[in-house]
């Protein structure tokens, strides 16, 4: 499992690019606080790696996708194909 429950710390030696972007968003919205959802198609098992975050995204109504220091846009991905319909995979709930 990639992800665990609770609250999550970063220290700028540990992560100075998240911490960046902890502090831009304090200095926009006064709240030094970012919650984190599951990143995840209903039913589907929680994205872990850069390959399973570009595959949700382009499977999906995602417009955007922030991966490290790119961002994808949609419009500019080449067409996703793929040979059965990945919805039938997993059994939502």
């Amino acid at each position: 499992m990639c992800s665990s429950w609770g609250v999550q710390t970063v220290t700028r030696d540990a992560n100075p690019g998240y911490d960046d972007l902890l502090k831009a968003f304090e200095r926009l919205t006064g709240c030094a606080v970012l919650v984190n959802t599951s990143f995840n198609v209903r039913g589907e098992p929680i994205v872990c790696t850069p390959a399973d975050a570009y595959r949700c995204f382009m499977r999906t109504h995602i417009d955007w996708l922030a991966l490290g220091p790119f961002l994808l846009d949609k419009k500019e991905q080449p067409a996703w194909q793929e040979s059965a319909d990945w919805r039938r995979e997993f059994q939502l709930d």
